[in-house]
């Protein structure tokens, strides 16, 4: 799925039937497995925050606090302008089941494709992929609660624990996590991940690398 994102339709029409399917699958279906609700069991009843690139949403859905999450890459659920002309972001639920159900021999009706509220032109997602990508005040917010849940941490214990992340923006996460740990004398970095779990020798002692399936992991620790 995430390839075929990159396929030039030839018209808007075809684009968001592929769209809307791709993201009321990611989105708005419920994960195939219970790895987020296994996660959540683990962690529920200690101090935690999740800083994620992933962009669907079962987070939340599965029972995780909204105020101690932050996605910092965006939500397939938004919607904003193409250009952009405002930093304003829009739920896109209802349109995108409208969009299904209308849709006929890969493409949908004309009067459904998303414009823009204020200045007319193209909505697209709002992902992550360039500089247009809108910022807004739900994402400023929850930018300074994890910056400010950092800060309180500093010289605690605290599990850096990274789960599958890979080398497509590996300053988000893993270095910023690898950094933290070398700093904090009290501080301790996992990471699972399937066929790229490592560190830097700078982490020996105050670090573990699993080699595995992420719910597996989980499901074992638990």
């Amino acid at each position: 799925m995430y390839s075929g994102g990159f396929y030039p339709f030839e018209t808007l029409e075809e684009h968001w039937a592929y769209w809307s399917r791709y993201i009321y699958i990611n989105r708005y279906m419920n994960a195939p497995n219970d790895t987020y609700k296994r996660l959540f069991e683990l962690v529920k009843d200690k101090d935690y925050f999740v800083l994620t690139t992933n962009v669907d949403h079962q987070f939340q859905k599965s029972g995780f606090d909204k105020q101690r999450l932050f996605y910092t890459q965006g939500d397939y659920g938004l919607f904003q302008c193409s250009e952009p002309c405002h930093n304003e972001v829009y739920d896109n639920e209802e349109i995108i089941c409208r969009m299904i159900a209308g849709q006929k021999d890969m493409r949908i009706p004309s009067e459904l494709i998303p414009k823009c509220p204020k200045c007319g032109k193209p909505i697209t997602m709002n992902l992550r992929c360039d500089d247009t990508f809108v910022q807004d005040e739900g994402w400023y917010r929850a930018s300074e609660r994890y910056s400010d849940f950092i800060r309180r941490h500093q010289n605690s214990n605290i599990l850096f624990l990274e789960l599958g992340v890979g080398f497509n923006t590996p300053v988000i996460i893993k270095y910023p996590f690898w950094q933290m740990t070398a700093k904090n004398p009290n501080a301790f970095y996992a990471c699972v991940n399937f066929g790229e779990a490592f560190c830097p020798k700078e982490l020996k002692g105050k670090s573990v690398c699993i080699d595995g399936n992420i719910l597996d992991v989980i499901s074992e620790i638990l």
